[in-house]
């Protein structure tokens, strides 16, 4: 593992990106198809075919495709149904998705009192518990937007952030980091970075340790 040297007393940070890079696949698809039923879940898909389609041939932004797609599937959805359809895809399909490396350098970074943040694109409806679970010290993510109080609470479909993917990853970080470290913000700690993905490099070129898929990585 690099070392921190004594004589550099900045904060570090460690910022992982969570699928495909702490786990061995995407789990958005797998939650939604666990809540949803897969029956209904492929409904949900050919109901959003259009736009899945343009995005896989890049003629459809990310964020309107996978807003279509939450739309489409989590518009009128309570509470109480995102925790249970989170504990039921904690027990069932999660356990055997961590992958041992990223997790030993996650590991590492706890250990050593660094500050881990877990920076991704997946909705807050079940990475709240899961960051949790997984020690981290901050979670920045896609948030959905609820109305209503209590057990009246339920989602509209919509984001309430924008898609935390690409550069808003380099925003919700800068923004983060203001408001732990002050002014000095990033540019006042030691960034260590997690990814795998093209989504994942505008953060990682922030950052003064890097690794794409397990291995270090610049640019």
């Amino acid at each position: 593992m690099p070392e921190v040297s004594a004589a550099d007393s900045s904060p570090v940070v460690a910022a992982f990106d969570f699928d495909g890079t702490l786990t061995r696949r995407d789990t958005f698809a797998v939650f939604l198809a666990r809540g949803l039923g897969w029956p209904r879940f492929a409904w949900a898909l050919l109901r959003c075919l259009p736009w899945l389609a343009g995005y896989a041939l890049r003629l459809v932004p990310n964020n309107v495709a996978k807003g279509r797609l939450m739309l489409a599937t989590l518009a009128g959805r309570s509470a109480a149904e995102m925790e249970d359809w989170t504990s039921q895809w904690l027990a069932k399909d999660f356990p055997g998705q961590l992958r041992e490396e990223a997790m030993a350098r996650l590991a590492w970074h706890r250990e050593s009192g660094h500050c881990c943040v877990m920076v991704s694109a997946s909705p807050d409806i079940y990475l709240t518990q899961v960051a949790r679970q997984l020690g981290f010290d901050a979670l920045l993510c896609t948030e959905m937007e609820a109305v209503g109080e209590g057990s009246a609470r339920h989602l509209t479909g919509r984001m309430r952030t924008p898609n935390c993917h690409g550069e808003q990853k380099v925003v919700r970080l800068r923004e983060w980091a203001a408001e732990r470290f002050g002014a000095a913000g990033l540019e006042g700690v030691m960034l260590y970075a997690y990814g795998d993905t093209s989504g994942d490099k505008p953060m990682l070129r922030l950052a003064r340790y890097a690794w794409y898929r397990g291995e270090p990585w610049s640019e």
